[in-house]
């Protein structure tokens, strides 16, 4: 006899706003979930290390929580959120990996060297990056994008994933991967982020092109897109130009409700580990039910 499982529920958002990007966990209601209690790990990740960037929080915190759960040591690479970052490194710790905290900016070349050499010489190595960190700022009107935002979304959704990327990569070896964040708005577009849109599309170039580029030495480099998901980049941003439109988000689309980190958490594993030996330069949509053409 099947068990069937329990169709998540969409949970109740209040119309809310933080001042700052990329927001703090604590001031969200409700709060997301980051790694489901029944998840299991099965050592997927036994004796591998990690670098996550905007793991602090949201989609990178639930992707730490799920590497130290198979077994994995976790670098944790943020702004400024230091108090959500140290959850983030109990949590880990308390999953039985290793952590370390990293906080410094992405879009600076010279910390993505730094931050590369500090988690070689803690873990001895690195086996998994995921290029998470991001920014977004609500703008209807493209001819009101001044230059400093245009040029500060660019900096951090893809200069910093360059240039970690380009300082990781001399350590990775076959076997290793990249994981690339990337954004249903890639695809579909949005007509209030455009340069974040724009952004997005220019990371999913870059992990077709590069996969193609170290496919020879074994090191796969794939891309996860997610929809609405329940973050607090949110209300940083959404919430930030309208409040009450926090409360709809994520309700248009066909399951009628934004996503938890945890629900993708385990796409992040799958593409770190050896399950996925015969994927490169893929993408993995995870958007609530929207259908994509191409």
């Amino acid at each position: 006899m099947t068990r069937e499982q329990p169709r998540e529920k969409a949970q109740e958002i209040d119309a809310q706003q933080q001042d700052e990007q990329p927001g703090t966990e604590s001031e969200m209601g409700p709060h997301a979930e980051f790694i489901r209690e029944n998840y299991r790990g099965s050592a997927k990740l036994e004796g591998k290390a990690a670098i996550v960037t905007g793991g602090d929080s949201g989609i990178g915190r639930a992707a730490a929580l799920h590497f130290a759960r198979e077994g994995a040591d976790v670098a944790v690479i943020y702004l400024d959120e230091h108090e959500d970052a140290e959850e983030t490194a109990e949590r880990i710790e308390a999953e039985g990996g290793e952590s370390l905290l990293l906080s410094g900016d992405v879009r600076d070349s010279a910390f993505c060297r730094a931050a590369t050499e500090e988690v070689v010489d803690t873990f001895d190595g690195i086996d998994v990056l995921v290029n998470n960190a991001a920014q977004q700022v609500v703008q209807t009107d493209l001819t009101e994008i001044s230059d400093e935002q245009w040029e500060e979304t660019f900096a951090t959704n893809i200069h910093g994933y360059f240039y970690l990327t380009r300082a990781v990569l001399p350590y990775l070896d076959d076997g290793n991967t990249i994981i690339n964040t990337t954004s249903i708005n890639a695809f579909v577009g949005s007509g209030r982020l455009v340069d974040y849109s724009s952004t997005k599309g220019a990371i999913a170039a870059f992990t077709r092109s590069l996969s193609q580029q170290v496919a020879s030495e074994g090191i796969r480099v794939n891309q996860v897109a997610p929809g609405p998901i329940w973050t607090p980049l949110i209300p940083a941003t959404i919430g930030q130009a309208d409040p009450d439109a926090v409360a709809e988000f994520g309700t248009d689309v066909p399951m009628g409700r934004p996503g938890q980190p945890s629900e993708l958490g385990p796409a992040y594993v799958y593409l770190a580990c050896e399950d996925s030996s015969y994927m490169s330069g893929q993408t993995i949509h995870l958007n609530g039910g929207t259908v994509l053409n191409g």
